[in-house]
Parts: C-alpha cells; structure tokens; sequence
C-alpha cells in the first residue's frame, strides 16, 4: 500500500477494507489497469462457470470488467459491482452492465443469481458483511468464489525490487517492498480470512480451496506498465513513482529485458445451503 498522510497510522494489514482510499484508488488510471492487469488462467474461468448453476452470475469489485469478461466468453451472463465509477465506465465502455456502489452498500433490487464471484477484489470487502450479503443474492445452490492472481517475483529481481522500494521509499508507515513482493503464502491469508467470513456468515457448506499454477513471462515496458496500477503504488506521487520504475526496469535490463513470472490464481468456492 502507498504511503499515508504524516501522522496516519497504517489500517492493520488483516483489515485491508477498512482503507477505503487504497480501494478505489485504482482507477486513477483505469484503462492502464485493464490493459496491464493479467487476465485469470482458463483453467480458472471454466470452473467456476462449471460449478455455477444455470443463471446470472455477480462479480463484485468487478473493476473494469476483465474476470467478468472472460466469464462472459465462457457463455456465462454477468452483472458487476463496482465501487469506483471511473473502473466502471471503462467496463460499460467493453460491454458489460455495471452498478457503481460498495458491496455491502449495494441494492441487488430483488435479483438474485447463480454465483458470486470476486476476482482480485474481496480483500477490500468486509468479510462477514460480504459473505452474509453473497448470502442473501444466491440462489440455494448457488456458489460463492473469490480468487486472486498471486505472483512471485525470480529470486534476483525480488531482491532487486526490494532494494529499490526501500531506497525510493524509505518513509512508508510499512514494508512497502514487503507489499510488493508478497509470496503466495500472503495471498492464503486472504482465502483464510474470506473463508472465516463464510463460517461466521452462516448459510453455506464446507469451503474448498484451490490453485492453479501458471507462468507469464514480461518485457520490462511490460512489466512497468503494469506495476503502478498494484496497490502498493497506486497513490505514489509521480515523482516516487518514476525513480521507483526507473529502478526496477534496470533490474529488468540486467536480467535481459524479460523475466518469467511465477504466478498462482488462488480461491475458494462454498455453496450456498438453506432456505430458498
């Protein structure tokens, strides 16, 4: 996460909805975030899309649309939830029928659907209030996923990001190069928090938690176009913002220009049990 006001503590790191600024700071660049962001393994779409009944599915924090997307391409109808009205305009601009609210904050108007899903986005829910909302808009039957794209840096350029976050930034209120070189054991914690969500929300099964294992191999114009719209750097003064990628993209050349990203689409699914 970007560094906070002088004299803001940093929100506790198990907490991460709580900081509504970090949220919906990533359409400050929104078209960049589509074009950059990774798009979520096949693998991953036809699953859900498998284990989803027949019916709309909801995809909170849908950003600017790419997992609803995708699930639209695997013939699957989709409405998003999303809080930032400039991320929406970007999806509505692809196709896709958006509402601009907060989860919990948000009017379902009676509709209720086949699954719900989040793709990178559940960490800025409240996790109880958000699976007791996810809850009450399945139908019985239904299936509640959220997962994420976790990444893992080679050894050599971790170290050299490292580096470079805590040299460009060594006023963050906490471990900025930590953030942004978290492994996939960090991304866990979140399917373990959302997880605690579902028992203490009640009305569904067991959860099952997966992964699918994949690699993306990045240009160094590639990767930096990328990296400003990770949360770590989405409120970065540009000034930061430019030593810190003129460091990392010389990491990057050192390495040749391109490196291979180790990546893991992590989640969870449970089944919403009960009353009709």
């Amino acid at each position: 996460m970007p560094t906070l006001p002088s004299g803001q503590p940093p929100l506790p790191a198990t907490e991460p909805h709580r900081s509504r600024d970090v949220a919906e700071s990533f359409g400050a660049d929104a078209t960049r975030y589509d074009r950059a962001r990774p798009r979520y393994p096949d693998e991953v779409v036809q699953r859900i899309a498998a284990a989803a009944p027949e019916g709309d599915i909801l995809d909170v924090g849908t950003g600017t649309g790419i997992a609803a997307r995708q699930l639209r391409a695997a013939g699957r109808r989709v409405l998003g939830v999303e809080p930032d009205p400039r991320m929406a305009e970007v999806a509505r601009g692809l196709g896709l029928e958006v509402d601009v609210a907060t989860f919990e904050d948000w009017d379902p108007v009676g509709r209720t659907f086949s699954a719900v899903v989040a793709a990178q986005a559940w960490h800025w829910i409240d996790p109880v209030a958000g699976a007791a909302k996810a809850a009450r808009v399945l139908h019985p039957g239904g299936v509640f996923a959220p997962f994420w794209n976790a990444f893992v840096f080679p050894p050599a350029l971790a170290d050299a990001v490292t580096d470079v976050c805590r040299r460009v930034m060594p006023d963050a209120p906490f471990d900025i190069a930590a953030t942004a070189t978290r492994t996939v054991d960090g991304y866990r914690d979140l399917t373990t928090k959302a997880a605690e969500g579902v028992r203490k929300a009640g009305e569904f099964g067991e959860t099952e938690h997966w992964q699918a294992d994949w690699e993306w191999t990045y240009t160094r114009d590639a990767w930096l176009d990328q990296m400003p719209t990770l949360g770590a750097f989405t409120r970065t003064p540009p000034p930061v913002l430019a030593r810190l990628l003129d460091g990392v993209g010389a990491a990057v050349d050192a390495m040749g220009g391109a490196f291979t990203m180790t990546y893991a689409t992590i989640g969870l699914t449970a089944t919403r049990t009960g009353r009709s």
